[in-house]
Order: structure tokens, then sequence, then C-alpha cells
């Protein structure tokens, strides 16, 4: 309501009433999200503050040479480093060297190989090209046992691709979907970088003419012209918040999260983030899935492109890069990413780890989990009270009396519920409500004469826990599955 109050202070003045009109009658429904925190990340300003300090962390990593083979990228400074993030509500965040543009390279390759599903279909890109991992290096002259390229990721499939784009003639149609991909921000092309590519692109010629002698183009295809497209492909220009609204695109089903419009189909979507997980990262994308266990893809630019599905994309960029052409500062990233927020594909799994989740939202939603966990103590239901358990819950939780579940299952009786939520859930029997009494109280005040000694001897347990483990403030949490099912 008092959204709604100041919005109607400002028009009652005449003279902002239609500038309030334009600027804020249009999103007036985003304006509701933000002062509700209804965002997917709703705590946007914490969150940020932990991307600075992983981004300091990280900026202090010196290894890496940055890329010599084709001049234009070994200009840069190895001291570039940036970070954009862009969420799929559009709250964005930049830190760091992110307005300064660089070219995609590789990373240019599941937004060509999700151009190209989006315009003809899945079954018709992969008559030509794999789908699994190669396990070599991306520029060798290999093809698979049906005598495909084995995925889009690698040179072979990045250049077919090329000709399989239906634009492939007619380049800034092809610019100009990229830039609806990146909510019309900067996307500019470096044609010394291109005409660079050529002049240094034996290993990619050869690779056209060994798929050439292979039969793998399609029909009518033109080899030199398809090289010649994946030349400018990897010449795109971007900075690291256009290209994080681009992988935003890709986390968002395939709606820019900036303009709103629908970019690409969500088959094109799925199937690109699907070869980003298994073949994006080069020689290291095995070692990616199975540490950061998220689809990205890397380029010898030093940019790495990162998607959260249906939370956000990240676009990191530093030219220092390993031994297999990823950027060093740009793995660390994602690295130190995971290991704070879980964001790993399989933190899903209950009690794994403990991470922070920014998508955990409060008010509402915090309201309804009290109120489950309160009336599963007062009913009696163990089940339930061990699926909120096991759904990562705060078995602690308080209503607005300050009273927990272990207050309520002790003045209601429940033997049970009180020895689950103490011998497998360990929760707090200190508690005080606002009238100062501890669980035992209640169930000394409602005649529970067996709970009061569980509960006391629960009490003196606790006490001598604290003694041996004297750092701790409260009971140790539970930190597997076991005793739960």
């Amino acid at each position: 309501m008092k959204v709604f109050s100041f919005y109607l202070e400002l028009l009652s003045n005449s003279a902002l009433c239609c500038f309030c009109l334009r600027c804020v009658g249009g999103n007036i429904v985003l304006l509701i999200q933000a002062f509700r925190k209804k965002f997917i990340i709703p705590e946007f300003d914490l969150f940020v503050q932990k991307i600075n300090e992983i981004y300091k962390n990280v900026q202090k990593q010196s290894d890496g040479k940055v890329a010599d083979y084709i001049p234009q990228l070994a200009k840069f400074s190895p001291e570039l480093w940036g970070v954009s993030l862009c969420t799929v509500d559009g709250q964005r965040h930049s830190v760091g060297h992110t307005k300064q543009p660089f070219c995609l390279q590789s990373c240019v390759k599941p937004l060509q190989y999700a151009i190209a599903v989006h315009e003809s279909e899945t079954e018709k890109v992969h008559r030509y090209v794999g789908m699994e991992p190669s396990g070599l290096k991306f520029n060798v002259l290999s093809l698979d046992d049906e005598d495909k390229p084995h995925n889009p990721m690698v040179n072979a499939g990045a250049i077919l691709i090329s000709s399989l784009i239906k634009h492939r003639r007619f380049f800034f149609q092809v610019m100009e979907f990229v830039k609806k991909m990146a909510g019309q921000e900067y996307v500019g092309f470096s044609n010394a970088t291109f005409q660079s590519e050529k002049e240094t692109g034996d290993r990619n010629f050869a690779i056209g003419y060994y798929m050439k002698e292979k039969k793998c183009f399609p029909l009518g295809a033109d080899m030199i012209d398809a090289l010649d497209f994946y030349f400018q492909l990897c010449s795109i220009e971007v900075t690291c918040e256009s290209g994080s609204i681009m992988a935003a695109t890709l986390a968002n089903g395939g709606i820019c999260p900036i303009t709103g419009e629908r970019v690409l189909s969500t088959e094109a979507v799925r199937n690109t983030l699907s070869l980003m997980h298994s073949c994006g990262m080069y020689d290291f994308s095995g070692q990616m899935a199975f540490h950061v266990g998220l689809p990205a893809k890397s380029g010898v630019s030093g940019a790495i492109l990162l998607v959260i599905p249906n939370v956000m994309g990240v676009m990191c960029w530093s030219p220092p890069l390993d031994r297999v052409g990823n950027s060093v500062r740009g793995i660390h990233f994602c690295q130190e990413l995971v290991s704070v927020f879980n964001f790993h594909n399989y933190d899903n799994l209950r009690h794994f780890v403990k991470k922070q989740d920014p998508r955990r939202q409060d008010g509402d939603d915090r309201n309804k989990s009290v109120f489950n966990l309160l009336f599963a103590a007062y009913s009696g239901d163990v089940s339930a009270l061990r699926r909120f358990a096991l759904s990562s819950m705060d078995m602690d939780l308080k209503d607005y009396d300050s009273r927990t579940a272990l207050h309520v299952a002790a003045a209601e009786g429940h033997m049970d519920v009180v020895k689950f939520l103490t011998e497998t859930c360990k929760v707090d029997p200190f508690v005080e409500d606002r009238w100062g009494n501890l669980p035992v109280d209640d169930a000394m005040q409602f005649g529970h004469d067996e709970l009061v000694k569980v509960l006391k001897d629960y009490q003196q347990e606790c006490r001598q826990q604290e003694k041996k483990q004297s750092e701790a403030v409260h009971p140790q949490k539970l930190d597997t599955i076991d005793g739960m099912v």
C-alpha cells in the first residue's frame, strides 16, 4: 500500500503527473516486485557484495598467457578482468573492465548453434553434426565414426553449422539476431580480427577441406563461404555487460530479460545448454561439469559465457589463458561462485552441502513455512516434519509468539514428534517464547510427565555438547539424511 500511496502522492502534483505516468505507469508491476522483494534474487545487494568479494579474490590470479597466435588478441593487457551478470528478471551487476569490447571467438559457437536449431530443427542440424564430447583438442582434424564433426562446440562442428544458417550470406541479419539476444546493447564487429583470423587460419582451412573430402557439408554448401562466415562470427565484439544479457537470454528459455522478446525457441535453448554442459570448455569440459556443474562456453579471447538456468547469465573476461585455452581467472571465478552458492546442478541434493541460496524468498514464503511446520507439530504428523527436514527447512522457525515446533509438540503431548525434533533434527531446547517459557515448561504445564523427562535429558545432553564444542553457539545440526529415512 505504501507504494501506491507514494505513487498517488506524486500524481497529485499536476506538474509531475505526465512524467510519472510515462516513467512509472508502464512499470508499476516491476516496481511492486522490487518493493516486495519478489525478484529471483530478493536480497540482490547482499548477493552482489559476495560477487565483488569473489571478483577481488580471483583478481590476484596471475597465471596464464594471453593468446598470441591471432595478432589482434595478443594486444590485450593481461591485467584486464571484468565480470557482469544479468538475472532472468533483469537485475544486473558489473565489476571491473566490463565496458571494454572483445571478440566472442569460440563463445559464439553456442549462439550460432542455437540460431541454426531455431531456424531449422534439431533433427536436420544433427544430420550433419554429432552431439558427443570428442575427448580431443578443439581444432584437431577428426570426425566421428559416421564422418560427422563430434559436436557443434569444436571447430569442425562450428564450421559445418555455419553452412547451415540460412542468412550466412547476409551477415548483418545474423548481427541483428545476436543484438536481440543482447537486448540491443553493444554488439560490434572487429574487421581487423576478421582479417587476422583469415590470414592465420590454416588449421581451420585444413579442417574445412578435410570435411569437404569426407562430404560432410550439405548439398550446395560452399566450404569457403562457410569458413568466411565462421571467421566473421568469431570476430563479433561484445562487452561483459552485453554478453551477460546473451547468457541471461539462454538462462531465461530464449526470452531476452531486458526487452521481453522471445529470441530463441525453447528447443534451441535446451539443446544448446546441454551441449555447453558436456562440450563447452575444450579439454576442461569434464572437470567443469564435475566441479562447477553449469553450462558454459569459453573462448581464446579470455571470455567465459556461464549460464545458470532459470536464474542468471554471467560473462567473465580475462585474456590470460591456461594450457587448454580457458581464461584462468574466469575458471577460478566459476569455481568460487559454486563454492559459495548452491548453483551447481546437483546442489539440490538435500543436505549434500551447506551453501547459500540467494533465490530463497522471505516474507510470505517464510510465513507459509512457519504455519506448515507448526501445524504438523500440532497434528503429530511426523511424516510431514520429516519431509520439511529433508527439504532443508529450518526446524527452529518461530511464530509471532516466538514458539517453535518443539513448544507446540510439548504442549500437545506428542512424544514421537518431540523425539524426532530432538533426536534427529537436533533442534534448540532453550528457545523461549514471548512469555519466557521453554518447551519443557509447556510439557510441565500440561502434565506430560514423560515428555518432561525426555526434554530435561535432552537439555542435559545439549549442555554437555556445548562444553565439548565451546565454539558452537547452537547444538550441532544433522549433516546427513541418515536417520530421517
